[in-house]
């Protein structure tokens, strides 16, 4: 964990191999001592995050951007600062370690058209995945949203946008959600569609043909969430963590299993995490990294691990304690250098809106990261020497908790060791090694206890949380029918007015009517006599 000694081979211009040794920070050639080191392989820093001297203009702070990595270059679009949504391309470039921005144009759909002048759409809550050497970008949220999600796809080497044509049913607009690659597709699920709206859809895009399904699955699906993280393993099952919805944040573990279509609540082992929403994970070998996010009172400042071939969850802690970072809607991504595993961070929100990269530096191998497990006198390093991908049929399967269990279960190879620093003459002597024994024993024996303390007042608290999120949910439903309630309440007053107002003109009508009647009546009588006048007066003034 605390080692800061690599060994690198090094062409010189005569392209003959050196080997160099990296100590504190600085490359030392047994032969030439000239030669430094470049890039990301100048942070020496293992097991622990640093932030990453760059040069160049720095981009603005955001969060809620995408990045990916392609050929040596961080790419990050997109994001949202001030509630404004931004649109532009920022590159860092691992090698020089300099930011840069791009003037992306969007290709016209018109084949004699050239390239268009016009930028994409500012947008948040996206998603950025490497395809070969270009990016794909899909969903997001944006000022004019539109009624299904596009495929945006960018190519690095021309600077220029493109939309991919797909076909089948496209998934509804959305923001938040989490898009994985899983094979040669991409899985979309959940996130915030249209009017604030959670989702729980399952949407898989074949890259091959562009054409999307939406599957039916069994088992109890996560429920409506976004801002969640979602990870690939063995390239057939699909993890979704944490997230949140319009009142609370989620700590659980789902499991999809692509070709059962399956979903599952896999049994989990290690530390207990923090509900989360809006953090960030990347994988590297069989453990899934995570960093960020909150949950409605605070950021949460740990950087989690998940081995994900026997479900432990854990904390990656640095000897020297820095901290990682905690920033809500921060990007993560993974970048291999000569065979050694970087995670780079950049942005995101902790009450002021960030714009730095930091660096995570991973020195042990991906297959045998040490799960740190801290204790008041003793730093216990487990190991696990499993490589097989998960067997369906232990996918579920019921194990034993805390340190205990793991002890026990020696098929999985499982080892402690314990970490001294020691002299050869100290380690040969029986009577040390003997009260070592006894101590690490008695230490064991109270780890034990202690967890299935916590084991017992988790599950105690997680019932209380299911508890309060089931009482949240019926609040609200409760809350929506008293509203729909009132609602219909007023309709049928208001139909009820409505009828009585009709009854009233249809009255109205009716003695209209009748007097229009009774007027017509008069006015034919009236029209007689007026008739017959006339000639009376004519007869008498001839006859008098």
């Amino acid at each position: 964990m605390a080692s800061a000694k690599v060994l690198h081979p090094v062409k010189s211009a005569s392209e003959e191999s050196k080997v160099v040794v990296v100590e504190n920070g600085k490359m030392v050639d047994v032969q030439d001592k000239e030669i430094t080191m470049e890039g990301l392989c100048s942070i020496s820093s293992y097991d622990q995050w640093a932030r990453i001297p760059v040069s160049g203009p720095l981009p603005k702070p955001r969060y809620k951007h995408a990045a990916a990595v392609v050929q040596e270059k961080m790419y990050v679009f997109g994001g949202n600062h001030n509630g404004r949504y931004l649109g532009d391309m920022q590159v860092l470039d691992f090698k020089s370690l300099s930011w840069s921005k791009l003037e992306a144009k969007i290709q016209s759909e018109e084949p004699s058209d050239l390239t268009g002048t016009a930028s994409l759409p500012p947008c948040a809550g996206h998603a950025l995945v490497p395809w070969g050497n270009k990016i794909l970008c899909l969903a997001g949220h944006t000022r004019e949203p539109t009624e299904s999600l596009s495929v945006k796809e960018f190519d690095p080497q021309i600077c220029t946008w493109s939309t991919l044509r797909t076909y089948g049913r496209s998934p509804s607009s959305r923001g938040g959600q989490s898009v994985t690659l899983v094979g040669g597709t991409l899985v979309v699920f959940g996130g915030e569609g249209d009017g604030r709206s959670l989702l729980n859809d399952l949407h898989v895009l074949d890259l091959e043909t562009m054409t999307w399904d939406e599957f039916e699955t069994t088992g109890t699906p996560p429920s409506p969430r976004s801002e969640h993280a979602a990870a690939c393993y063995a390239d057939r099952y699909l993890l979704i963590f944490g997230g949140g919805s319009h009142s609370t944040c989620f700590s659980d573990l789902h499991l999809l299993d692509m070709q059962t279509m399956e979903w599952s609540r896999p049994e989990h082992q290690g530390i207990t995490p923090e509900p989360r929403a809006g953090h960030a994970g990347v994988t590297v070998g069989e453990n899934w990294f995570i960093t960020g996010g909150g949950n409605n009172k605070k950021g949460v400042p740990e950087t989690l691990v998940l081995n994900m071939s026997t479900f432990v969850w854990s904390v990656v802690t640095g000897l020297e304690g820095r901290a990682p970072p905690t920033s809500e809607g921060s990007s993560l991504v993974l970048h291999k250098v000569n065979g050694e595993d970087f995670l780079v961070s950049f942005g995101g929100y902790s009450g002021r809106y960030s714009n730095e990269a930091c660096l995570f530096h991973q020195f042990s191998s991906p297959d045998a990261y040490p799960c740190i497990l801290l204790n008041s006198s003793l730093i216990y390093s487990l190991k696990s020497s499993r490589k097989s991908g998960v067997p369906s049929g232990q996918l579920n399967e019921p194990e034993t908790n805390g340190l205990a269990s793991v002890a026990e279960n020696s098929s999985r190879g499982v080892i402690f060791e314990i970490e001294e620093l020691q002299d050869e003459k100290t380690i040969k002597r029986a009577d040390t090694s003997k009260t070592l024994l006894q101590a690490v024993k008695g230490e064991k024996s109270h780890i034990e206890e202690k967890l299935n303390q916590e084991e017992l007042q988790s599950s105690r608290l997680k019932q209380e949380l299911a508890n309060v999120e089931t009482k949240n949910e019926l609040d609200l439903v409760r809350n929506q029918l008293s509203a729909e309630e009132a609602r219909a309440s007023q309709l049928e007053n208001e139909i009820s007015d409505l009828q009585q107002r009709l009854q009233k003109m249809e009255t109205l009508e009716k003695e209209s009517e009748s007097l229009r009647l009774e007027k017509d009546a008069e006015s034919d009588d009236s029209s007689s006599g007026s008739n017959q006048r006339p000639a009376d007066k004519g007869f008498w003034r001839w006859n008098g």
